[in-house]
């Protein structure tokens, strides 16, 4: 996509779901209150044999995508407590040099758990990622065709629709909880 093309966005939120063999990426265009898919791929990181190349490698296409697309905000997805600590750390790692990437370019980064993400797509906090894609389908009005793709880049869309969800609700305004507590506050409105 050019640049020129990237103006007609009133927001433009990137989506990362890390990984060490493969990273998902999902770039999400918001016009108005409508949320678009402008892109979505993966990063393939297997082809290098060390891990500090392939962190190398995610820093690299990170940037190249914040450069490319000019997102406003990155949504990613946290890492999950697993029982394997080795997988753990190279996952917080891959994790923290795409939100190293994207801060370089001063991206604000918000990060959301795979429950939260999965709520706000499906309504499931359990849902398969199969039921992510679909459910992406449908509210993104994607053709099946163009999500012919790894499930890691879905993921990574679904963090962005869930970003651009979360960052949209009003905020709550703080009244008071009870009678007594909002006599206490106006002390001349009530009597």
């Amino acid at each position: 996509m050019e640049s020129g093309n990237l103006k007609q966005w009133d927001r433009i939120i990137i989506g990362i779901d890390p990984g060490t063999n493969l990273m998902g990426y999902g770039i999400l265009g918001i016009k108005g209150k409508t949320p678009s898919m402008i892109a979505l791929g993966v990063i393939r990181l297997n082809k290098f044999d060390s891990h500090y190349l392939r962190l190398h490698r995610i820093f690299e296409r990170v940037q190249s995508l914040v450069e490319q697309y000019l997102p406003d905000e990155m949504a990613i997805e946290a890492p999950f407590f697993g029982k394997n600590v080795q997988s753990m750390l190279k996952l917080g790692r891959a994790q923290g040099v795409a939100i190293a990437a994207a801060l370089s370019r001063d991206v604000p980064i918000t990060e959301y758990e795979p429950r939260k993400i999965k709520m706000a797509i499906t309504g499931n906090g359990g849902a398969s990622k199969e039921q992510i894609r679909e459910m992406l389908r449908r509210i993104l009005n994607i053709p099946a065709e163009s999500l012919d793709i790894e499930l890691d880049a879905t993921d990574a869309l679904g963090a962005a629709l869930c970003h651009f969800y979360e960052s949209s609700r009003p905020a709550k305004v703080s009244g008071p909880s009870s009678w007594k507590e909002f006599i206490a506050r106006n002390p001349g409105r009530v009597r």
